[in-house]
């Protein structure tokens, strides 16, 4: 470890146990015990699924309403045209377009955003850039509640500003989500957290048998990671 692993690193490993599986509630006091970073460090949940993820009806993909948000300021950007468009801009959608936008992200490799949207008349023009916008997790997808219609366009931005997130597992069968930052109080972490796992359980494919949440580790950037108890983690609710 003296070789791998920073000073502070160490020194904060050294208050975990890593034979022990802790509860929530003391999982995350040690997560913000641990963690020693100068700027506002961002929390993350990882869970290793009993799922195999070469089987399509296996795979886990879906979002999730943090109750507290993620403590970060999201950057949306939507591919609608007329009316569409401006009721995205009324939203506060932060770049809005068509084929402008289309042609931006294409040619100029413009990526400054967290999150894309469509309305469904644009997939046909936005799968065009498919190409640029798939490896980096932004391409407009129905299962991650970012194809939306006209109507339901101002209540989705609010959404994903307000803290949705998208979770999907990846070739190993792990999940990663960011759910908020140090600087939150252990309810608010506990509440994000609760929210995550219960998002996690609704979405457990029927092909699955056996155990689903094999393991669960809070973490928060750079520090080590802090293993839970999965029936523990499993039986959290939301409090606030």
């Amino acid at each position: 470890m003296t070789k791998r692993h920073g000073k502070k690193f160490i020194e904060a490993a050294k208050k975990v146990d890593r034979t022990q599986l802790y509860t929530p509630e003391d999982a995350i006091k040690l997560v913000k015990e641990t963690s020693y970073t100068t700027f506002d460090s961002t929390i993350e949940v990882h869970l290793r699924l009993g799922i195999d993820p070469r089987h399509a009806d296996q795979t886990i993909r879906s979002t999730v309403a943090l109750p507290h948000g993620t403590g970060k300021t999201i950057r949306v950007l939507v591919f609608a045209q007329g009316e569409a468009a401006q009721s995205a801009q009324e939203a506060g959608a932060d770049f809005v377009g068509s084929d402008d936008l289309i042609a931006r992200v294409d040619k100029e490799n413009f990526f400054d955003f967290d999150v894309a949207i469509a309305t469904p008349d644009m997939m046909g023009k936005v799968g065009r850039i498919g190409r640029k916008l798939g490896p980096r997790g932004l391409m407009p997808n129905p299962k991650s509640g970012t194809v939306v219609p006209a109507e339901n366009l101002s209540r989705a931005i609010r959404e994903i500003r307000g803290g949705r997130v998208e979770f999907r597992n990846d070739k190993t069968a792990l999940l990663h989500v960011a759910v908020g930052k140090v600087s939150f109080s252990e309810e608010r972490i506990y509440d994000n957290i609760a929210a995550l796992m219960e998002a996690v359980k609704s979405v457990k494919p029927s092909a699955v048998k056996g155990t689903y949440i094999k393991s669960v580790t809070f973490t928060s950037t750079m520090a080590p990671g802090i293993r839970v108890e999965p029936a523990s983690a499993q039986g959290m609710q939301v409090r606030g």
